[in-house]
């Protein structure tokens, strides 16, 4: 079950915020015995540092965590999910001049801090719960940690348990949840359908490849999000080592980020149009895997030379892609686990994104500090668009050369987006070790600062 608040009437204990400029003064305000306590066991309020508090008969009667300073701070984020594993069973509520979006990325935090995987092993659980804190939106942060821990849950999950029938299950779950409607064209029903990239690349799978297409909303704004969902990624006929197999049952990370953005999406009931289309493939290793130097007709009619087996997930995503350029759409956006050259450019916790319109770009990058979720903007630079053309077929799905690996990705892929106001995250959605609220293993990215960009993106 997704974490949530404990209830308002629910009795529970203060729970002290204390930076470490204001630790001397605050010390100075506590009863003489839980000072002298703190003093003993050399409580310094650094950042995450957490201590309980005595009360005159020796009981729990609270507990004090530490924030830091702004230079600590500044080199993270969800600081107070870090003091919340050190703190005794109990249920908390905040005691802290921590207000607006800090406050709302605090409080978040501390739901995540309760996120477990436990579906192969049961995971200890939180001992502390926590009370919404005063001035905090309660549904939407649950929302917010709801949409989370769904994308977590699907990108854990292995392909064992997880490949293209498991995922169409999960979004058809999502669907009827919030009365939404969903379909899927499955196998060689994709040929007649005319997606024949998604076919091609997911011919060779143990499971029928497909594409899932949700619609939820009558009215406002159109958004249509579109997610990669490579459920595992051997490489094809490019057989990835061994070494750069062993994470790629998170290659379908661009699907549950979006699942779980709409998750969020719909449990707030926004004032709009919503549709979301996620490719469902394995792509695999067999006698009908595609082949290099095959040429492959996309949806839209633009020929694609194969150059790399191994760049599978831009070739799903443009059919998905172009379908969605059939209809007007106020925003189009897509997420993916696209690229290595990514995460060289920019490690693993920043979600690179493009867009042309600087609009949509200037209100993700203001929505992304507040949301906690970074981002870094990436050029669509057309000049690169020469690394496209093979001169062969109209594309190239894995330019010779190494360089601007992201950006050729990223260039590829608007080729298909039509004329829609577009972006595309090329996310990596895993966190590498553990940290606050969020443990090694899957993570949204980029989803939490679209959806805070969204009412100026859309005038919702």
């Amino acid at each position: 079950m997704p974490p949530r608040f404990a209830a308002p009437a629910e009795p529970s204990l203060p729970l002290y915020v204390v930076s470490e400029d204001a630790l001397g003064a605050w010390l100075d305000s506590r009863p003489a015995p839980q000072a002298a306590w703190l003093r003993a066991t050399g409580f310094a309020a650094t950042l995450g540092e957490g201590q309980p508090l005595p009360g005159p008969d020796g009981t729990l009667a609270g507990a004090v965590v530490g924030y830091g300073t702004p230079a600590s701070r500044a080199r993270g984020r969800h600081h107070l999910a870090a003091a919340a594993p050190r703190l005794p069973q109990g249920v908390y509520h905040l005691e802290t001049d921590l207000a607006g979006p800090v406050l709302d990325a605090e409080a978040l935090g501390l739901l995540l801090a309760a996120y477990r995987f436990d579906r192969y092993r049961a995971q200890p659980a939180l001992r502390a719960n926590f009370k919404a804190p005063v001035g905090v939106d309660a549904a939407r942060i649950e929302a917010l940690a709801k949409g989370e821990c769904l994308t977590r849950d699907l990108i854990n999950t292995p392909a064992s348990d997880m490949g293209p029938e498991a995922l169409e299950d999960a979004f058809f779950q999502l669907a009827a949840r919030h009365g939404a409607t969903a379909s899927a064209v499955r196998g060689d029903d994709l040929i007649a359908g005319n997606f024949p990239l998604i076919h091609a690349v997911g011919r060779a799978g143990p499971q029928a490849p497909r594409l899932l297409d949700m619609r939820w909303g009558t009215t406002g704004p159109r958004l249509t999000l579109v997610g990669k969902g490579v459920c595992f990624d051997t490489g094809g006929l490019n057989l990835k080592p061994g070494s750069s197999m062993g994470l790629m049952k998170k290659d379908m990370g661009g699907a549950a980020t979006v699942m779980g953005l709409a998750e969020t999406i719909m449990a707030l009931g926004l004032p709009l149009r919503l549709r979301m289309l996620v490719p469902a493939v394995e792509n695999s290793v067999s006698s009908t895997s595609f082949r290099p130097q095959d040429i492959l007709t996309a949806r839209n009619g633009l020929t694609v030379e194969i150059n790399n087996t191994d760049a599978e997930g831009r070739l799903v995503l443009a059919d998905a892609l172009a379908l969605a350029a059939e209809e007007d759409s106020d925003c189009l956006v897509s997420m993916a686990t696209l690229t290595g050259a990514a995460r060289v450019a920019v490690g693993p916790d920043l979600a690179p994104f493009y867009t042309d319109d600087e609009a949509l770009a200037g209100r993700v990058i203001g929505a992304a500090e507040d949301a906690a979720d970074p981002v870094w903007r990436m050029p669509f630079h057309t000049p690169y668009e020469a690394m496209l053309e093979p001169g062969i077929a109209d594309l190239d799905n894995a330019p010779k050369g190494g360089f601007a690996g992201s950006i050729t990705a990223a260039l590829f892929l608007r080729r298909f987006a039509g004329t829609a106001r577009y972006a595309h995250f090329d996310i990596y959605g895993w966190q590498p070790a553990d940290a606050p609220a969020r443990p090694k293993g899957g993570v949204g990215q980029g989803a939490r600062a679209l959806l805070a960009a969204l009412p100026g993106v859309l005038g919702l």
